[in-house]
């Protein structure tokens, strides 16, 4: 409900017991996370609200319905405190079908990767879908887009005058995802995103893997007020000793959350009252095997927290770290009507789901029929490349033969890579790639119409033998990545993926072998989850058969464009050295035979 004062009139009488309530729950045990107890009580639901909680029978009419929670735990619903749902290649109609039956009913997102690839117009369609979703999403305006340094090339580009208009909507909760590296450099759109919020009272949300000492106080001055990336439990404790707000991250790619809880379970348990959750980037796949949130609630219990403190990490204290606590996290009057039917607490098993008043979930599945909306041609957007050919990724140099001294990004995780010295063959003016040393080709292409840019560099890690893969989801700035041993199949690959309008794809010996097709805007789709997991399945198998041994090699590669961690990334302006926050020349030596 809108707060009108008409409609605080009908909020004030619908708990005061003077208008009947919609639904009661009755016979359930009520995690109260407020008091940290849990004891039997009742609750009565006006619309999408929380009327009353303990004894309900005044608020019980004749038209009332009844619903049955003998046995059951009743819980708020859980926040993700930190989420790039694009990333899971799933639109947010999609998503919300996968995570709200597992008790996910609010997220804090950007939807940054949706601006990279529309505009403000494109944002506004996703705001109308989220509108009609069970799942809730509180938007952080980006601080800026796109968030690389040197700035790639997107759609729409976020500054601090866009910032001027959007943080006055009534969407805006805050500032999304302010990257060290940006406060660090004094960026003017960033400090002007910054300063904006302090005018309108609006929190600034952090991203600042591996800051600490001074870098990090000097970020903290600027005004942020959490972070949901760090590499170590240490780091997480410096970081909350100096008033931070910590997210731990449990994504499927990195699993931080073993070794960010000890700042909880062996260094200070007041910590916790200030510890959230997040996933940041997670597929249909994970989802679908082990859960969302309630899986990182287990992980949590299993590793020593109390069932109690674990369940306020996903409900309350996002809540308060992003502001939001009056609207959800609890299940108190005046809130949202967002509740978990919980079969066990050490087990954590969802049963049901209530979302906004209405129950939306069993057995891990929606209830009812949800429709992904039609998609405007903001969304449905041919890729604007150029058809290429194989010699758009062989690496020329002015020698015909002899050898050359490459450095390679070697990745040691999904977003660190370091450096990696390779001396490769070169034959008629052209670098060979080498399978046996593990050095192969990788590429960039800007597919927005604005410039054309090709970057292409070196890469180990991804062993792949024969072939390529290529992605147009890749954040940040969600351009077309490509890698391969063969510059035949890097074009098959790039070509395929231009003629479809997006996706992902994998090619062999010349001929496409899977592909995954991202229609919205190319970086989503609207198949159900179960359709997309089964497409990842086919998609990591023909990756692992031309070579790659990585736990997920396309997620591994679409994540080279992110220039904000350690210490190497490529663009579609180039290969970039973190560390000294430019380009640079991967050929370091040349010599002639």
């Amino acid at each position: 409900m809108e707060r009108t004062v008409a409609t605080l009139k009908e909020r004030i009488r619908a708990g005061s017991a003077k208008i009947p309530a919609e639904k009661v729950i009755r016979g359930g045990m009520l995690v109260n996370v407020m008091s940290s107890e849990i004891y039997p009580a009742d609750i009565a639901v006006y619309k999408d609200m929380i009327a009353a909680v303990g004894d309900v029978e005044p608020y019980i009419g004749p038209d009332t319905e009844v619903i049955d929670a003998t046995g059951k735990y009743l819980v708020p619903g859980l926040i993700d405190g930190h989420i790039h749902s694009e990333c899971s290649k799933l639109s947010i109609t999609s998503y919300a079908k996968a995570v709200v039956p597992h008790g996910t009913t609010s997220m804090i997102s950007g939807l940054d990767e949706y601006i990279s690839v529309s505009n403000l117009e494109g944002l506004q369609e996703i705001f109308a879908e989220i509108k009609q979703s069970p799942l809730k999403v509180f938007w952080g305006a980006p601080y800026k887009t796109p968030y690389t340094v040197p700035q790639s090339t997107v759609s729409f580009n976020f500054n601090k005058d866009v910032h001027e208009m959007v943080q006055k909507w009534p969407e805006c909760y805050g500032v999304w995802e302010t990257v060290t590296e940006f406060v660090q450099e004094e960026d003017e759109d960033t400090l002007g995103a910054i300063a904006e919020a302090y005018k309108n009272n609006l929190p600034v949300f952090g991203c600042a893997p591996m800051a600490r000492g001074t870098k990090l106080n000097g970020y903290l001055c600027s005004g942020v007020r959490l972070d949901h990336e760090s590499y170590d439990h240490e780091e997480v404790v410096e970081k909350m000793r100096k008033g931070m707000h910590m997210l731990i991250r449990e994504s499927c790619v990195t699993h931080f959350l073993a070794e960010n809880i000890r700042a909880v379970t062996e260094v200070n348990p007041a910590f916790a009252r200030r510890v959230s959750f997040c996933t940041d980037d997670v597929t249909a796949t994970d989802i679908l095997s082990k859960g969302h949130l309630d899986h990182v609630v287990r992980l949590a219990i299993q590793a020593g927290v109390d069932p109690m403190t674990a369940i306020q990490m996903a409900t309350i204290n996002s809540a308060e770290a992003y502001r939001i606590d009056h609207l959800v996290g609890s299940i108190c009057p005046g809130r949202i009507a967002d509740i978990l039917f919980v079969d066990n607490l050490e087990e954590f098993t969802v049963a049901k789901v209530m979302t906004n008043g209405q129950m939306v979930a069993e057995n891990h599945h929606i209830s009812y029929e949800l429709k992904a909306p039609a998609r405007s041609p903001i969304f449905k957007g041919q890729l604007k490349c150029k058809m290429t050919t194989k010699e758009d990724f062989e690496y020329k140099v002015p020698i015909q033969n002899g050898k050359a001294k490459v450095l390679s990004m070697d990745v040691k995780g999904p977003f660190v890579r370091k450096r990696r010295d390779v001396e490769l063959k070169v034959v008629n003016g052209v670098i060979q790639p080498d399978t046996q040393q593990d050095a192969i080709m990788v590429s960039v292409l800007e597919r927005f119409g604005k410039n054309g840019n090709k970057s292409l560099a070196f890469c180990s890690g991804w062993k792949l033998k024969n072939g390529a893969m290529a992605s147009t989801c890749a954040p940040d700035d969600n351009n077309l990545v490509v890698m391969g041993s063969s510059a035949e199949d890097m074009s098959i690959a790039v070509n395929h993926l231009i003629e479809q309008g997006g996706g992902q794809v994998v090619v062999e010996n010349g001929k496409v072998i899977e592909f995954l097709p991202l229609p919205v805007g190319g970086i989503v789709s609207d198949e159900e989850p179960e359709v997309i997991a089964e497409l990842e399945k086919k998609k990591d198998e023909a990756a692992r058969r031309i070579g790659s041994d990585l736990p997920n090699p396309m997620m591994y590669m679409f994540f080279l464009p992110i220039t904000a961690i350690p210490d190497y990334a490529l663009t579609d302006v180039g290969p970039v050295d973190y560390c000294a926050l430019t380009t640079y020349d991967p050929v370091l030596e040349l010599v002639e035979e």
